[in-house]
Formats: structure tokens, C-alpha cells, sequence
């Protein structure tokens, strides 16, 4: 007993050299005797990037992994996806639908993330409650090792939040406009923009006409003319040719 009384303190005195802690413990602490601790085999080990890492500091941690938040009111949301090397954000996706304000504020989180650790990240104000709490629930999976990334080996590459946008750069994105009285109005759907809605005989939707916007647009910027660019990137999905008639979900 006099041995292991002597370690203990020598152990205590040790850390308390280091710096690593100076704690003001009460009277009744400070008369106990020390109990040597049986089971210390350090935390369960977590899946990241195609091994098993006993984490124990936040270099430790890497994983890519996207989740949502939303606001107090929660009249918008955010998704956010992260790619974490080593404790650090290396890369960061930030997509908003909401409020006018949750676009300003992404274009602000997408300065401030990368490169702060995901403590840091966790405990910094990203402009939107939305951001926010995005990241305290994305902090939550990286932790605990429920990342996209868990099991592929090596993790994935800086960019990899790009390919979720597809070729066009566009987040996937549903807007649906309905009323009882006169039915659904498909806006926005992952094929892009809708032009016109396919109506059947009674009146039932049974396909509609989209344009891709991101590749029309990047038509434009390289120079081919804006009709000729409109018309390449029109497609119709479902029985579009067998309509009986056509409208405008934006204005019919």
C-alpha cells in the first residue's frame, strides 16, 4: 500500500509539474487515499478512413460526412459538408435554402471554415443559427466515427464535396408549389429548371420539360450564342410527347 501511495503521488506530482492541470480540491479529497484505477484501456477505437483510431485529441480525427441545421424560427436550413485531414477542415460545401440573409451568411461560413480544427469550428459564431447548428450535428458524427468516410481507405480527396453538385455545380434542389384548388406546379426539380409541365387528358401531370442551367450557362460564358445554348440544354422526362396539352407552372 505504501508503494502504490507513493507512486500516486509521484504520478500527481508529475502532472501537476507539467502544467497539465492545478485544480483546488476540497478537504475531504485532499485526506483520501489513492485507489489505483483497474480498468484503463483507453476509448473504444472508431472508424475512420478505412482504420481503427482510438481518439484521444482532435488531430486524430478525419472523416468526410454532410448533414443539416436548422434555424431557431426554422424558417430555413442548411446543408453542410465537411472534409476533416488530421483535426482540420480542409474542405467545405455550404448549402442554404431559406431566408434571403442564409445565402450571406454561407458566403461568410465558407471563408471562416477551412482550416480551423473542428473544436474551433464548433465554438465560432458562422453567421447563421442554421450553420450552426449544422456543424454542431456534422461535430457529433465526425466524433464518433459516422462519417461517408469511415470505411474507404485513405478517406476521400479534397473536391469530393464538388461531386455531389453533379456536373453542373447546382445544388439538388426540389421546388414544389401546390393549392388545393388548383393542384401542383413542379418549379425546380434535379434535371433543373422546369419549363413546362405535361398535362394528360385529365389534366394529370405525366411528364414535364427542364433546362439544365448550369451547363447552359457555362455554354454562354465560352462563347456559344445564348438560343443556341438555351435549346442544346432542354430535356423532358416521362410521357412529355403524349400530352394533351402544355403549361407554364409559373404562370398558368
Amino acid at each position: 500500500m505504501c508503494r502504490l501511495k507513493y507512486l500516486c503521488a509521484q504520478w500527481l506530482h508529475a502532472t501537476i509539474s507539467k502544467g497539465v492541470f492545478n485544480m483546488i480540491k476540497t478537504h475531504e479529497v485532499e485526506q483520501m487515499t489513492c485507489v489505483a484505477k483497474g480498468c484503463n484501456h483507453g476509448p473504444a477505437p472508431i472508424p475512420e478512413e478505412g482504420k481503427w483510431i482510438q481518439a484521444k485529441e482532435i488531430k486524430d480525427i478525419s472523416g468526410y460526412t454532410h448533414g443539416i441545421g436548422w434555424c431557431a424560427p426554422q424558417q430555413g436550413t442548411c446543408k453542410l459538408s465537411l472534409n476533416v485531414k488530421e483535426g482540420v477542415i480542409q474542405e467545405a460545401l455550404v448549402e442554404t435554402i431559406g431566408c434571403t440573409g442564409m445565402t450571406h451568411s454561407a458566403a461568410m461560413a465558407g471563408e471562416i471554415l477551412p482550416g480551423k480544427t473542428i473544436l474551433e469550428a464548433l465554438n465560432t459564431d458562422l453567421v447563421c443559427d442554421a450553420i450552426n447548428t449544422a456543424m454542431r450535428e456534422l461535430f457529433l458524427q465526425i466524433v464518433y466515427g459516422r462519417t461517408q468516410s469511415a470505411f474507404s481507405e485513405g478517406g476521400l480527396s479534397i473536391g469530393a464535396g464538388l461531386e455531389d453538385l453533379g456536373k453542373g455545380l447546382r445544388s439538388q434542389t426540389g421546388t414544389i408549389f401546390s393549392t388545393l384548388e388548383k393542384g401542383p406546379r413542379y418549379l425546380e426539380l434535379t434535371e433543373g429548371y422546369i419549363v413546362k409541365l405535361a398535362l394528360d387528358a385529365d389534366d394529370q401531370i405525366i411528364g414535364y420539360q427542364y433546362l439544365k442551367i448550369g451547363p447552359m450557362l457555362d455554354q454562354i460564358k465560352s462563347g456559344k450564342d445564348a438560343n443556341e445554348a438555351y435549346q442544346a440544354n432542354l430535356g423532358t422526362y416521362g410521357r412529355f410527347e403524349n400530352a394533351a396539352r402544355y403549361i407554364d407552372p409559373r404562370k398558368e
